[in-house]
């Protein structure tokens, strides 16, 4: 196994593992700690772009009125995805929250359907249908849709295609970004902090030291996960994608003792069926085209 998948599957692992993270932070509004985050991961990516020697050419790329405003948008999607995951693991909705990530690659599909004119394949079509009808289902097993699960899919889904539509890569991408939002969240912060309503330096020091470590682990797992991107296929990248909602799961069932019980089931069941039809039409359609090249003293 090369380096560049053990680095994908690290990067989905640390991901999948982010509620335990996120719950230490209970006690601070999700509000401050998407502020925290944003914060410490600007600061440390940009310390990190300087120490790289590659400030100059990330200046070079970012710095123009179409990127920023392209990056603008993608910086409130992403702000907006950070807010509802962190207050929905701490508000007791981890399960909720995997199937949010667990929905996301087939709802991509669809957008790149709908604004991107891209075409599916005829079989391509049944996981979109039954991701969609294990919404529904799951919509009268809550007794409401699934909000957090969905706003979790299309925001990121949303993200993901405007970061389609832009030129940086991963790094300068989220450094841009973080970069845009940080003046926002660090008057937000500073506001807070001074009329007393902030959690920094106030609620005691593993607080603290989890908030100040908030930029550390959005940081590490995104380079972890940069590298692999260039060092394996993205069928494989999209395989172990499925590794952070699985954990995430396994951590709300488990760990945390969330209600699954045999209704909840089926309605992830529905929809696991759906991504395990999505990843094995995807596999073969991939392998097609090379099986059809004939091996050389062939006809």
């Amino acid at each position: 196994m090369n380096k560049g998948i053990w680095y994908g599957i690290g990067a989905y692992v640390l991901w999948g593992f982010f509620p335990i993270y996120w719950k230490f932070l209970h006690p601070v509004p999700a509000l401050q700690v998407i502020g925290h985050r944003i914060g410490w991961s600007f600061i440390l990516l940009a310390v990190y772009v300087l120490v790289t020697k590659q400030w100059q050419d990330f200046r070079s790329v970012a710095f123009k009125a179409k990127t920023i405003g392209i990056y603008s948008i993608a910086a409130v999607l992403l702000s907006f995805n950070w807010l509802i995951y962190v207050w929905g693991v701490n508000a007791g909705f981890i399960v909720e929250t995997s199937l949010g990530y667990f929905i996301n690659p087939l709802l991509s599909v669809l957008l790149g359907v709908i604004f991107l004119r891209e075409r599916l394949r005829p079989l391509q079509w049944v996981p979109v249908g039954l991701a969609a009808a294990g919404v529904v289902y799951l919509t009268f097993v809550y007794g409401r849709p699934p909000w957090i699960a969905l706003s979790l899919a299309f925001s990121f889904g949303f993200y993901g295609f405007v970061k389609k539509l832009s030129p940086l890569g991963s790094l300068y991408g989220l450094t841009l970004e973080t970069g845009i939002v940080f003046p926002i969240a660090l008057i937000y912060l500073v506001v807070v902090g001074v009329n007393g309503s902030g959690a920094f330096l106030k609620t005691g020091t593993l607080v603290d030291v989890f908030l100040l470590g908030a930029g550390v682990v959005t940081t590490i797992p995104l380079l972890m996960f940069a590298s692999a991107a260039k060092q394996i296929p993205l069928t494989i990248v999209g395989l172990l994608q499925y590794i952070a909602p699985t954990l995430q799961f396994l951590i709300g069932v488990f760990v945390y003792k969330e209600t699954f019980d045999l209704a909840h089931f089926i309605g992830f069941a529905i929809v696991w069926v759906a991504l395990i039809i999505f990843a094995a039409e995807s596999y073969f359609a991939k392998r097609a085209p090379l099986e059809s090249i004939p091996e050389l003293g062939e006809g």
